[in-house]
């Protein structure tokens, strides 16, 4: 699978790799589990015996990092199967995790396979969508506007009316020259009629597998400390396709079980007695907190984690490329300097936001920032005498056109354009230590699992520290002479 900022969280915080995500879901549906699952069960005859209808929400694109369509192909099949007449989607497009402007070729497949399921006793239409950086997909709270604007659209049918989907992504590409990710809501009407609002007694699934951008959706439909005020309320039983919050059980129903993440660093340092500080800004925040410490909220000690959340800017992300980083740094650099703590975390979300809006330029830009801050951070060590450890979660900002395999030249567009990558990449990513002081103290191992990856981290990290790594976690890329 491409990496991804929560799976590549687990591992470094866990020590470990667990199935999930992507490979979770596809097992479940290979092996029919999720369909005897009560909770598929009970949204379906809801539908089948009520005559109400099933809506499907989420991320629409093979992009396998937040969902892949190939799930929701198989739900919808399944859905006929069991007696479902009426299906509705609400199509988040991508632009991100795979081609900037690939929408219709996910719409115009997705609508001809719609098309050969579609009977007297079976209806499934598209209903409404947009841009996954306008709408419904929020996360760590950092825009509710977001979530309003996706319940207005898919939930009450509001919007600017369309008769395709096809029909909306062209209009809007034509009237705004935007990318996929940024483009405006839309809804499916026939003579002016919303084709699929979502309505009392309907099934709601929303379709993602990954948690951080489903979180306020799900909050909004369970009515849990929603942050907007609703125009109107429906009564639905509504589940995801993971539960994407352990411990705030968010939601309360969902279809595949999700991994028991155990034995992870932030628990064992806390026994341990080390006291640990974790930073970044709110687009990164829950994954140097949440993600890290195996998709659990809350500390495991008050006493010994300290975890500070640095605002993020509400602006298009290519407008003010250098984010947070200094602001980050300037808390981290005190923080390091106190002497007060024994292990410090802290995640520059730069690379991989600004990454993401397909700017070289201001990619450039954020990456020259965090150079900046590193080498500001690199003093605080210095003169603490610690280590630092530099590594990522995963690529984006090493590859920001896309790449010809037999070549390895940048692709030319239908255009005449370079291709532009917003996606994440397939690439390494580099780990480096950074110690002016206690190298002799120490040295690198060969890997008896072939190479290194981010679950090695958590035994380093500890190594370093003195202590000896549990045996569940994957071995230290070092060990003390």
């Amino acid at each position: 699978d491409m990496g991804n900022s929560e799976v590549g969280h687990n591992a470094l915080g866990a020590g470990q790799v667990f199935a999930q995500g992507a490979k979770l879901v596809s097992g479940a549906i290979e092996s029919g589990r999720i369909f005897a699952s009560d909770t598929w069960k009970e949204l379906v005859e809801n539908c089948v015996k009520n005559g109400t209808t099933l809506h499907f929400l989420g991320l629409f694109s093979d992009g396998n990092v937040h969902s892949h369509i190939d799930h929701l192909k198989a739900l919808i099949i399944k859905a006929k199967e069991c007696g479902v007449r009426r299906v509705r989607i609400h199509t988040l497009l991508d632009g991100r995790d795979v081609g900037e402007t690939s929408a219709l070729e996910y719409i115009l497949p997705f609508e001809e396979f719609l098309r050969s399921l579609n009977c007297s006793s079976f209806d499934a239409r598209i209903a409404s969508g947009g841009g996954r950086m306008v709408i419904t997909m929020d996360r760590y709270e950092a825009n509710w506007k977001m979530v309003e604007l996706g319940w207005n659209t898919h939930v009450l049918g509001e919007g600017r009316q369309f008769a395709t989907a096809e029909e909306a992504v062209k209009t809007y590409r034509a009237e705004t020259g935007k990318i996929d990710q940024d483009l405006p809501p839309f809804v499916i009407a026939e003579n002016g009629v919303p084709v699929g609002p979502v309505n009392d007694g309907d099934s709601v699934i929303f379709y993602n597998f990954r948690g951080d951008r489903a979180i306020e959706i799900s909050r909004a439909f369970e009515n849990r400390d929603c942050k907007f005020t609703k125009k109107k309320d429906v009564k639905v039983l509504y589940a995801g396709m993971l539960e994407y919050d352990g411990d705030a059980h968010i939601p309360y129903k969902y279809l595949v079980n999700p991994p028991e993440i155990s034995n992870t660093m932030g628990e064992f340092l806390a026994n341990k007695g080390y006291k640990q500080l974790a930073i970044s800004e709110t687009q990164k925040y829950g994954h140097v907190t949440y993600f890290w410490n195996g998709n659990r909220s809350g500390k495991f000690s008050e006493e010994l984690e300290e975890y500070i959340e640095i605002p993020s800017d509400i602006v298009p992300f290519e407008q003010r490329p250098w984010m947070k980083c200094a602001e980050i740094t300037d808390v981290l650099c005190e923080k390091i300097e106190s002497g007060e703590f024994d292990f410090l975390r802290c995640n520059f979300p730069n690379g991989d936001m600004v990454g993401h809006t397909g700017s070289f330029d201001a990619t450039q830009i954020a990456v020259e920032a965090v150079d900046l801050c590193l080498a500001r951070i690199f003093k605080s060590v210095d003169k603490m005498q610690g280590i630092c450890l530099v590594t990522a979660d995963h690529g984006n900002a090493d590859e920001m056109y896309e790449l010809d395999k037999k070549t390895g030249c940048a692709k030319i567009n239908k255009e005449g354009k370079i291709a532009v990558k917003t996606s994440h990449t397939l690439n390494r990513v580099p780990f480096y230590i950074y110690d002016n002081f206690h190298a002799e103290k120490y040295r690198t191992v060969e890997c008896r699992d072939g190479e290194y990856g981010l679950a090695n981290v958590a035994a380093t990290v500890v190594t370093l520290l003195g202590e000896e790594a549990p045996s569940v976690w994957k071995q230290s890329i070092i060990e003390l002479k």
